[in-house]
């Protein structure tokens, strides 16, 4: 019907030509614009990557993902960790090495083979009736005072043989002290320990200088005996290079294995094989990062 109000009516009526309202749509997305914005996201994320030409070993190691950068960062911290209770350990016992392994079993069973002992300096700690000057105490001066450590009466020493720094230390229980030119075999040594010896069949009697007479806990005689032990005369004070404290048992199992390799072959190709193996780590992980997508 045609009326006055016909032609606004017309023209509020939605026209069937003019597309539906609502949120406007582009043309759908074609297989090749997909592949095109992975590929910008795959090069930002390449061009975001950590590499040793573009950054340098030192950040790469400690900001990469690469699964070799990774491993040698892991390296690199247990390293760190040891040489910092290393310095915090020789801080405390003010010895150093602070730690020793023992590689036999002459002192059972205070000590076994393969027990990892922590050693200090022999002027720290002393016990009561230490040996003025040097802070051990002896055998002898444990009983009358009660002092024990590692469950006997007196210090465990780790001393140099004849103080010849080519042998191996040895770790032993100091017995008693003596003097220069002192008859030791006859003064203070206890018979059950001389094997039936006497100062005349003994060279380091008279003592040849002041120092100490050892004995290993399961040795039947003093070291200081042709045969009995250390093969050692009388122990110099300077010759003493720590006093053990604390025993962990075992562990020390792994410092012999290591020592044997290297007494085998050397401790040059070692030092070697642990570089080269460092450098190819990170040869290899520079490879492995130009090559990554």
């Amino acid at each position: 019907m045609d009326g006055p109000d016909a032609d606004d009516r017309n023209r509020d009526r939605p026209s069937r030509r003019d597309p539906p309202s609502g949120p406007e749509t582009g043309p759908p997305s074609k297989p090749g614009d997909r592949e095109r914005t992975a590929g910008s996201r795959s090069r930002a994320k390449c061009d975001d990557a950590v590499t040793i030409e573009d950054d340098g070993v030192v950040r790469w190691l400690l900001e990469t993902e690469d699964r070799t950068g990774t491993a040698v960062r892991d390296i690199a911290t247990i390293g760190a960790i040891i040489a910092v209770v290393g310095v915090f350990l020789f801080g405390i016992t003010g010895a150093w090495p602070p730690m020793v392994a023992v590689e036999s079993g002459s002192m059972e069973p205070a000590l076994e083979r393969g027990d990892l002992v922590f050693i200090a300096d022999d002027g720290r700690f002393a016990g009561d009736g230490a040996v003025a000057g040097t802070g051990i105490v002896t055998d002898q001066s444990a009983r009358e005072t009660g002092y024990e450590r590692l469950g006997e009466p007196g210090d465990v020493i780790i001393f140099v043989p004849n103080g010849d720094s080519t042998q191996t230390p040895t770790i032993h229980r100091a017995q008693f002290r003596v003097e220069r030119g002192e008859r030791w075999v006859e003064t203070k040594a206890d018979p059950a320990y001389m094997n039936g010896a006497t100062c005349n069949d003994i060279a380091s009697c008279p003592a040849p200088h002041d120092g100490f007479v050892t004995k290993g806990d399961a040795n039947p005689a003093y070291d200081q005996l042709p045969r009995s032990g250390a093969e050692t005369t009388v122990v110099s004070a300077e010759w003493v290079t720590g006093k053990a404290m604390v025993r962990v048992p075992w562990v020390g199992g792994i410092r012999l294995t290591i020592d044997s390799i290297r007494s085998i072959v050397g401790s040059g190709p070692i030092i070697v094989a642990a570089v080269g193996t460092a450098l190819a780590l990170v040869w290899y992980g520079a490879i492995a990062g130009e090559r990554d997508p």
